[in-house]
């Protein structure tokens, strides 16, 4: 079967989540992708490589091999291959690759048709360029914490990676649209993605408000319409009730026709039906009003909790938790792919590699002797 990407090389120098979220979509969808992963202990390695290789689907379909740049021999491997790549993405502070030796002018001299992607927190410029950061704080910079509070109207973090994967994806599409543009001019670009800068397109809805209007949504204010519900059961549900049709149904499956007119209800009013609300849903579980809702076609969702996500069955359904054998672990349970192709699908093609086991691999189709490897193993190049 031919794959998506099958023919392009990549060089992953990238090593949290959204760096190697990124060439997991472009491995997944036939990319040659090479892991270059730096000697010694690596953060949330666990002692037992095999089983991590087993989980780790970040680096599935990938090979490995451990390159200390930080010394002559190995910059130079990573030259080599740099000059046969059609991509590179890296994920280190502005300015480290440059001390390295590996930033974009220093291969693309070397390869002109290099697309060479950096994914910071901030970008390559602007007064944040230089500060350390995670997650949190990209979030809470790009708006997405803001608008997001508790009932007391006070901002909380949001536990899903808004800013890693979103920058992630960012990231594969400027890597795709740079070859394709490389198609037409023949030469690769430079690709500057900014993790804070990819929390802004979740805003979309409120920044076209305040735009236009000067809005400022408020936190923790009781919405009737798109909010979280307590049930019977101690577990929750969402709705979703923007259109006027949507708040119809759902007030004739909650049993209270009399809300239909207040949709948009401001003041007392409007915490007279919040609290109605509130008081109908805790009259049944979160299943039985899922149920009653699905039936009357309205937009209300049950509160999934982790272990109850990856057995829901629309996404099994979905194949998005797909089951692999693997040699020692047996069955392991996975990420699926969210991209459905309808001819070149993504495919898995092997677990994540041990860290270093294709180096010697790599380094011969460079043509270096088996004596050379072991010299460079020996000083330190490589592992």
């Amino acid at each position: 079967m031919t794959l998506a990407l099958e023919g392009i090389k990549v060089l992953d120098l990238s090593r949290t989540v959204p760096g190697p979220f990124c060439t997991m979509v472009l491995a997944d969808m036939g990319a040659d992708v090479i892991k270059i992963d730096a000697p010694g202990y690596q953060m949330g390695m666990l002692p037992d490589q095999e089983k991590q290789a087993a989980y780790d689907f970040l680096s599935r379909n990938k090979k490995s091999i451990v390159l200390n740049l930080k010394t002559e021999e190995a910059r130079t491997v990573f030259h080599k291959l740099a000059t046969e790549a059609d991509a590179v993405v890296e994920a280190f502070r502005p300015g480290v690759t440059e001390k390295l030796g590996v930033d974009y002018d220093t291969i693309s001299e070397l390869n002109p048709r290099i697309v060479y992607c950096s994914l910071t927190g901030f970008g390559q410029d602007g007064p944040y360029r230089d500060l350390p950061g995670h997650d949190p704080n990209y979030i809470s910079i790009g708006g997405a914490v803001g608008l997001t509070g508790d009932r007391e109207g006070d901002p909380v973090i949001i536990r899903a990676a808004m800013g890693d994967i979103g920058s992630a994806l960012h990231a594969v599409i400027g890597i795709l649209c740079a070859l394709m543009a490389r198609d037409k001019t023949g030469r690769g670009q430079y690709v500057d993605i900014s993790m804070t800068d990819s929390v802004l397109p979740f805003l979309t809805v409120s920044l076209l408000r305040y735009f236009r209007d000067g809005f400022i949504p408020k936190r923790g204010w009781p919405s009737p319409t798109i909010n979280v519900w307590k049930t019977k059961d101690g577990k929750f549900v969402s709705t979703g009730l923007i259109e006027p049709y949507f708040w119809e149904r759902f007030c004739h499956a909650l049993g209270r026709e009399d809300l239909i007119p207040h949709q948009r209800a401001k003041g007392e009013k409007l915490q007279e039906v919040h609290s109605a609300i509130k008081e109908t849903f805790l009259t049944k579980t979160r299943d039985e009003w899922f149920q009653i809702m699905k039936d009357a076609d309205t937009c209300v969702s049950p509160v999934l909790e982790l272990d109850e996500v990856v057995n829901d069955p629309q996404l099994l359904s979905r194949d998005m938790f797909p089951e692999f054998d693997h040699p020692r672990e047996g069955k392991v349970r996975q990420l699926g792919m969210p991209i459905k192709l309808s001819e070149t699908p993504a495919k898995f093609r092997s677990f994540a590699p041990l860290i270093g086991q294709h180096t010697e691999e790599v380094l011969q189709g460079l043509g270096y002797t088996k004596h050379q490897i072991e010299e460079m193993r020996k000083s330190g190049a490589i592992e």
